[in-house]
C-alpha cells in the first residue's frame, strides 16, 4: 500500500524548509544559459566552497528536486561543502522542451553552455548515468578546467551500444513503446514500472516522489525521444584521455546500469579508483548505508575551499576531512586520539596524513604542525 498524498506532501514541505539539511533555509539560485544552439538551460546555484559541477541526469527537474526526498538529500550533502552547481539537460526541467538536436556532442554543450554563464573556471565535476558520458567528454576535451571527477551509476555506451542480445533489443523498443503511449499518466502501475528498475530498495514515500518526478522531469513527447537518444550514447573513446583524478562508484545490483559497465568505465579511465556500492537503487538513496559511505568517500576525494585555510595554497587543495585531521594534529593530538576523535580506524587516519604531508609539502609531523599553526589552525 502507497503512503498518502498527505504524507508525501509533508514529507516534502519539511525539505522545502530546509530544517533536515544542512543548507538551512537557504534557497537556490536559478538561472538560464543559451547554448550555440539556441537551447535555454536552466540551472541552479546552492552552497559554498570549491565548485562541484553536477552534470544533467534524465529524470531531472531543478525545481521539483529541491522539494523531494529522492534528490533533496543529494543537493544538501553536496552543498555542505561545496558551491554547487546543477543544469537541467535540454528536453527536461526547466530547460527548453524541444530541442532540435539530442546527441552527446549537443549534451556536452549543455555543461559548457552552463560553466560559462555562471563564470566557473576550475571545478570539480560529477556525472550519474548519461551525465557520466557527458562528463567523460568534457574532463577530457577540457583537462584545464576539471580538477576531479566523480562518476556514479554512470555509463559511457548507451543500452545499446553494449552486447547485448536480440532479446534486450526487443525489450527496449517495448520500452521505448510504452513511454511513448503512457508518459505523463496519472496511472501509477505504469509510473511503478519506471521506479521500480530505478530504486527498487525505496521507501513507499520515496517511491511516490519518484512516480511524481517521472511526470514532471519530460513531456509525454520528449520522452521517449531522449530515451533513445540515450541508448545510441557512446563516450568509450573518450575514457582514456581522462587525465584528472578520478573516483567511480556503482551499486552491486543496479538493474538500470549494469555493474560490469562502471568496471568498464572505471578500467578505461587512467589511474581511476572503483568502489562498489551494496545497494540495488540506481544511486543511492538517503536512509541506505550506501548513500553515508558515497558521501563520505566523495567528501574525502574532492577539494574543499574551506576557510580554514585561510590563503595558504597547500591548505587550499585539501579535502574537509583532511583539514579535520590537519586541525587535530595541530593540537598536538597523536593518531589514536585524531581516529577517536573523528570516528575513524588508525590505518586510514594513517592514509589521511600520508596524503596531507603530500599536498602540503612537508616531510613529518613538526613541520605539517608548524604550517597549520601559521595558516592558524588548532588554536
Amino acid at each position: 500500500m502507497l503512503t498518502t498524498d498527505r504524507t508525501l506532501d509533508a514529507t516534502m514541505a519539511s525539505l522545502h524548509r530546509g530544517s533536515d539539511g544542512p543548507m538551512g533555509t537557504q534557497e537556490q539560485q536559478l538561472r538560464f544559459a543559451l547554448t550555440p544552439d539556441g537551447v535555454r538551460i536552466a540551472y541552479a546555484l546552492t552552497g559554498r566552497g570549491y565548485p562541484l559541477v553536477r552534470a544533467a541526469h534524465w529524470l531531472g527537474h531543478l525545481d521539483f528536486d529541491w522539494h523531494t526526498p529522492i534528490w533533496r538529500p543529494w543537493i544538501d550533502a553536496l552543498s555542505a561543502q561545496h558551491a554547487l552547481l546543477r543544469y537541467d539537460a535540454r528536453g527536461c526541467g526547466l530547460s527548453d522542451p524541444y530541442p532540435a538536436s539530442i546527441t552527446l556532442d549537443a549534451l556536452v554543450s549543455d555543461l559548457e553552455a552552463a560553466v560559462d554563464a555562471a563564470g566557473l573556471e576550475h571545478f570539480a565535476l560529477m556525472g550519474m548515468s548519461q551525465g557520466g558520458a557527458v562528463s567523460a567528454v568534457y574532463a577530457a576535451r577540457h583537462p584545464e578546467r576539471v580538477s576531479h571527477l566523480v562518476l556514479c551509476g554512470a555509463f559511457a555506451r548507451g543500452r545499446l551500444r553494449r552486447t547485448i542480445t536480440p532479446e534486450q533489443v526487443q525489450a527496449h523498443e517495448a520500452m521505448l513503446k510504452l513511454v511513448e503511449l503512457g508518459w505523463g499518466q496519472q496511472n501509477p502501475a505504469f509510473l511503478q514500472l519506471f521506479t521500480s528498475q530505478f530504486f527498487p530498495g525505496a521507501s513507499l514515500v520515496q517511491m511516490n516522489a519518484f512516480n511524481e518526478i517521472q511526470r514532471h522531469a519530460a513531456r509525454p513527447e520528449s520522452a521517449a525521444r531522449i530515451m533513445r537518444a540515450f541508448s545510441q550514447i557512446d563516450a568509450s573513446a573518450y575514457l582514456a584521455q581522462i587525465r584528472c583524478p578520478t573516483l567511480v562508484l556503482h551499486s552491486r545490483g543496479d538493474t538500470r546500469v549494469p555493474f560490469d559497465e562502471g568496471r568498464f568505465v572505471a578500467a578505461s579511465i587512467p589511474g581511476a579508483r572503483f568502489l562498489p556500492l551494496d545497494t540495488d537503487n540506481h544511486v543511492p538513496l538517503a536512509g541506505e548505508p550506501a548513500f553515508d559511505r558515497l558521501m563520505a568517500e566523495v567528501a574525502d576525494f574532492l577539494p574543499t575551499r574551506d576557510a580554514r585555510a585561510g590563503s595558504d595554497a597547500r591548505l587550499a587543495g585539501l579535502t574537509a576531512r583532511e583539514l579535520d585531521v590537519l586541525e587535530l594534529i595541530a593540537r598536538g593530538l597523536d593518531n589514536a586520539q585524531v581516529a577517536a576523535h573523528l570516528a575513524l580506524a588508525e590505518k586510514t587516519v594513517r592514509n589521511n596524513i600520508t596524503r596531507i604531508f603530500s599536498k602540503i609539502e612537508v616531510e613529518n609531523r613538526g613541520q605539517a604542525i608548524v604550517l597549520a599553526r601559521n595558516a592558524g589552525l588548532g588554536q
